[in-house]
């Protein structure tokens, strides 16, 4: 596969070559109010997409970033082939058992990763999550970590936010650079009961947003149900699902859903997160808003065919 950008820098020497200019033609204090950002960015067409299959060349043309409304200075994008993928893989214990029948499509799907991958998996239950395999790139050990679920009310997790909150912590002691989340989850954060789990008004899920975007970590995910909510329409499916939305459009990611039942299959799901993680780049910009609070990012492209996920902002703390 081929990619095409123009006035993009793609290795590191060129970035910080890139870096030392932006900063050379300002004065001391100036020098001192400059910091650099990088997030995770998708860059594809919505036929490959759809298609689940990545073209051969990609015209992306000029891309431009704004952070608060403020054109921002790129510095570098790099690739799969410059930066390995890390992924955790978090499933959801208390699912229902037609979950077993994905796990040779999640097998599969990881043993097709690039090699240099690294992938964590582990089941988010109630108390810590259980990790069955550490971050590894041995992606044949990492795929046969799988186990059935439990499908057990008893071992459902009052927020899967919680789970995903301390796996984050997990991408700390990893390489910087392309960072990914897959969730296969029904979203729903019952912490304050059913009235309270709404995405506006789960703060475990705006915390998980938050540090998320804070480690640069896109958060995938497959919506699937449980054993105490396998499928009937209603409100905790309704805002499970909206969640989920919520945390990949926050973050960069997507999330699949077949509805409100269980997929019959994970694998045309798998096939278009392949494209997405495929196409995932580690773009670093330089910004010069150095006060604390959250800012809006715009990541955009001269060619109107191609489409961008990107996280929509983050929090800065000096």
């Amino acid at each position: 596969m081929k990619l095409v950008l123009r006035s993009l820098l793609v290795s590191t020497a060129a970035a910080m070559l890139l870096l030392s200019q932006f900063v050379s033609g300002q004065s001391e204090d100036d020098r001192q109010r400059v910091r650099t950002v990088s997030i995770p960015i998708s860059i594809f067409t919505k036929e490959e997409l759809k298609e689940g299959q990545a073209e051969e060349l990609l015209q992306v043309g000029n891309l431009t970033l704004k952070e608060n409304g403020r054109e921002q200075t790129i510095l570098s994008i790099r690739s799969r082939t410059d930066v390995p993928l890390s992924l955790a893989i978090l499933i959801q214990d208390d699912l229902t058992s037609e979950f077993n029948l994905q796990i040779k499509d999640l097998q599969n799907f990881i043993r097709s990763l690039p090699k240099g991958s690294r992938v964590m998996v582990a089941y988010l239950r109630s108390g810590s999550p259980e990790i069955r395999q550490k971050f590894t790139d041995d992606l044949d050990r990492a795929a046969q970590s799988f186990r059935i679920v439990v499908s057990d009310p008893s071992a459902a997790p009052r927020t899967p936010w919680d789970g995903v909150s301390e796996i984050l912590g997990r991408f700390d002691a990893l390489p910087y650079g392309r960072r990914a989340i897959l969730l296969v989850s029904n979203g729903l954060d019952l912490s304050s009961g059913l009235l309270g789990s709404s995405p506006g008004q789960s703060q475990a899920l705006q915390s998980a947003i938050l540090k998320a975007q804070r480690k640069s970590v896109a958060v995938f995910s497959i919506y699937s149900t449980t054993a105490s909510s396998p499928g009937t329409p209603s409100i905790g499916s309704l805002n499970g699902q909206g969640s989920l939305a919520v945390i990949a459009d926050e973050t960069g990611g997507r999330t699949f859903a077949m509805g409100t039942m269980p997929p019959v299959s994970f694998e045309p799901f798998l096939r278009q997160l392949n494209v997405l993680i495929g196409r995932q780049f580690l773009l670093t910009y330089a910004t010069d808003n150095m006060k604390k609070g959250y800012y809006k990012v715009d990541v955009k492209s001269t060619n109107p065919e191609v489409k961008i996920e990107h996280p929509k902002g983050y929090y800065y703390r000096p």
